[in-house]
Order: structure tokens, then sequence, then C-alpha cells
């Protein structure tokens, strides 16, 4: 699993995912022609059974050298009932943008959220520790920080690479879990009528999603929370 989400991982002859410079490769579809990597502490093995490599097909790594309003356009199918996303290279103007991430180390465990939202040119950065917490949650919260930050009335994209999150509050998954936590974003949400939800692919060289990707992980390993404001044009 990652993020909520249900993966092929590469492992080794144990059924361990083997990673290479700490990141695994993945599959979100074992025949789509598209390979990512994920970091291996970012995976839990909930099927240890292992499959021979002709399962999956001949593959691509995602281009990645492409700016970050590029490198969005090609957001890639995930897996189950989400089917195939595509996050928008350009949005209205005046929409505010928004990246939320989850990380959590160990499931539950030691949790963090980081957030980058651009509204023209002030740029919000968020990096919070959360406790011990599942990643869901910290998914879920991060999506709330950023609606949070952001006046109801205004135009607002949320990019995030959970596809739990998507579910739940957009596709009318039933919630088993975090039921409080959903129904309180379910009623931000409905007052934020121009807000949507977009799908993005983790670890995809995406920039802004993989700042936030950073952030959460900060928060993690710092267990600390900060905010952090720039304002002329967004920082390096």
């Amino acid at each position: 699993m990652l993020r909520g989400q249900k993966v092929y991982a590469r492992a080794n002859a144990q059924g361990v995912p083997l990673a290479e410079g700490g990141r695994v490769e993945i599959r979100y579809n074992p025949n789509d022609g598209r390979r990512y990597r994920a970091r291996a502490d970012n995976l839990e093995v909930v099927d240890s059974a292992l499959l021979p490599d002709a399962t999956c097909g001949p593959a691509d790594a995602p281009d990645t050298s492409t700016a970050e309003q590029k490198a969005v356009r090609g957001a890639s199918s995930g897996a189950g009932d989400a089917g195939p996303a595509r996050v928008p290279a350009k949005h209205a103007e005046g929409t505010v943008i928004a990246y939320a991430d989850g990380a959590c180390s160990g499931n539950p465990g030691p949790a963090g959220l980081g957030v980058v939202i651009l509204d023209g040119t002030r740029r919000v950065e968020l990096s919070e520790y959360l406790g011990v917490q599942t990643n869901n949650i910290a998914e879920l919260t991060a999506v709330l920080r950023a609606l949070r930050e952001v006046p109801p009335a205004s135009p607002l994209v949320i990019h995030t690479d959970s596809q739990y999150t998507i579910g739940v509050l957009q596709k009318g998954w039933k919630a088993k879990a975090n039921a409080t936590l959903i129904a309180e974003l379910r009623d931000v949400l409905a007052a934020h009528e121009q807000t949507r939800l977009a799908y993005v692919p983790g670890h995809a060289g995406v920039i802004l999603n993989e700042r936030a990707d950073a952030l959460a992980r900060e928060a993690v390993s710092g267990r600390r929370t900060r905010r952090e404001v720039y304002l002329n044009g967004p920082k390096a």
C-alpha cells in the first residue's frame, strides 16, 4: 500500500521491497507502460505473495525534466475505483493552487503533513507534526490545512496523491474510519464551493508535490511545526 492505494512493488525472493537509493520501483498498473519509484518507508506490505517478473510489462520512467506546470500535465492512471485522472497544466486566472501531502513513519507512527499554496505572488508553506497517527489521517489533515489557509470564496484546486482522500471527499466512498475528521472536511468543503481536489501521482517529479512531501517528512523527522510565507514570487 502506498498512501492508501494498492500498488505493485519490486521485491526480493523473501517478498521484501527491493530498495535502491532508498526507493523501490512500483507500478500502479502492471501493463500501462509506466513505472515509478517510491520511498521504501512509504510502502506497507499487505500481500507478500510474489508474482513473476512477467506480470509487469516493459515500462519507462515518467519524464521529470520539464518545469512544474508541464510536469503535472500527465498525471497517470491510479488503481481501483479512482481510475484515470488528469491534472490540468493551466488553471483559470485567480485560482489558488495547493499541494497537500502526508507522511508517516510506520502506520500508525509519527506523522506529519506538508502543504504548499500558491496565491498569485504569495506562497505559503506548512510543515506540521501530528504526533502518532495513521497515514490516511495525515493525508486528510493536510487537505484540511490547505482549506483553512484560503478564503471560502476563492477558487481553489488542491492536489493530492492520496486516492483515499479523493474517494471519501469527492467520490462518495463510505468512510469506515476517521469519520469525525472526514465529516469536518466535508463541512469545510461545502463552504468552499469553488474548491476541488485533483489527483497527482506521487514521486513522479511534480515539483510542488515533491516539496509538499519534503515538508511532511521534515515535520516527522524534526518533530516540529512551522509556517512560512514568501512574497514577490515563489521561493526557489
